[in-house]
């Protein structure tokens, strides 16, 4: 580094803006020469007497507080770690009100909230049903045999229809308790999955079977036709209880 490279470098090296690198080279010179070195030691010495107390004046107290009553006031501001806080606290409210909306969204479209409590009890009956001695009362692959035997045992008479045919064939039926009232309990088989068709009258307007609800592993098809509601319950795939919903719907009614 020459004289004319070291010369703009001293002020900023006084005042210690200078890069480390520069810095090396600076000090390097100052050392070997000696017109740069004089020009360091005087800006040094003049920053020293700058900063006495000779050349520092102090103003009055009541020109200070004119002077701060004539200033507007200043806005008050927020404090780096209050406003650290109102950030992360907005954060993690957001985060926690868009995880709350999801799970109310999955909630919302796994069930519907005014039959969720019905499908659970349907689930439960299917459970129990599937236990020793619990499942049919009147043992029938003729459906001419199960339909009469509701006679006098209910205050409805369901339709009963055998969809052997279609690979679902009847096995027979009971009588079940669901939602404050008797019902009808049909019983039908694909393969190993036994198939439970609880039906009673119908407070609803006509629907065609469309969704399932899913239940602790069981799925649960709802419809209503004739005057009769309609539930399936099953650990049968979605898509084969589906097929036996609208197998039902579109079959013939066993004559009494």
């Amino acid at each position: 580094m020459n004289c004319q490279q070291a010369k703009p470098l001293i002020e900023p090296y006084a005042d210690g803006e200078l890069e480390a690198a520069a810095i090396l080279e600076l000090e390097q010179h100052l050392q070997s020469c000696s017109a740069c070195g004089i020009a360091w030691r005087n800006l040094q010495s003049l920053k020293k007497t700058l900063k006495q107390d000779a050349l520092y004046f102090t103003a009055p107290e009541e020109l200070r507080r004119r002077i701060k009553s004539e200033l507007p006031s200043p806005a008050r501001g927020v404090s780096p770690w209050r406003a650290w806080n109102w950030n992360w606290l907005t954060t993690v409210m957001s985060a926690a009100a868009a995880a709350c909306l999801a799970l109310l969204l999955t909630i919302t479209l796994t069930r519907p909230s005014s039959e969720h409590p019905l499908a659970q009890e349907l689930v439960s009956s299917h459970v129990r049903s599937l236990m020793a001695n619990h499942m049919l009362d009147v043992v029938s692959t003729d459906q001419h045999t199960v339909k009469p035997w509701f006679n006098g045992k209910l205050d409805f008479s369901p339709p009963v229809k055998n969809l052997a045919a279609q690979e679902f064939p009847l096995i027979g039926g009971r009588l079940d308790y669901v939602g404050g009232h008797s019902v009808a309990a049909l019983i039908f088989q694909r393969h190993k999955h036994i198939i439970n068709l609880f039906i009673w009258p119908a407070q609803e307007n006509d629907s065609k079977p469309a969704s399932s609800i899913s239940l602790q592993g069981y799925n649960v098809i709802h419809w209503s036709e004739a005057g009769m509601t309609f539930w399936a319950v099953s650990d049968l795939n979605e898509k084969e209880l589906m097929e036996f919903a609208r197998d039902f719907a579109n079959g013939k009614v066993a004559n009494p």
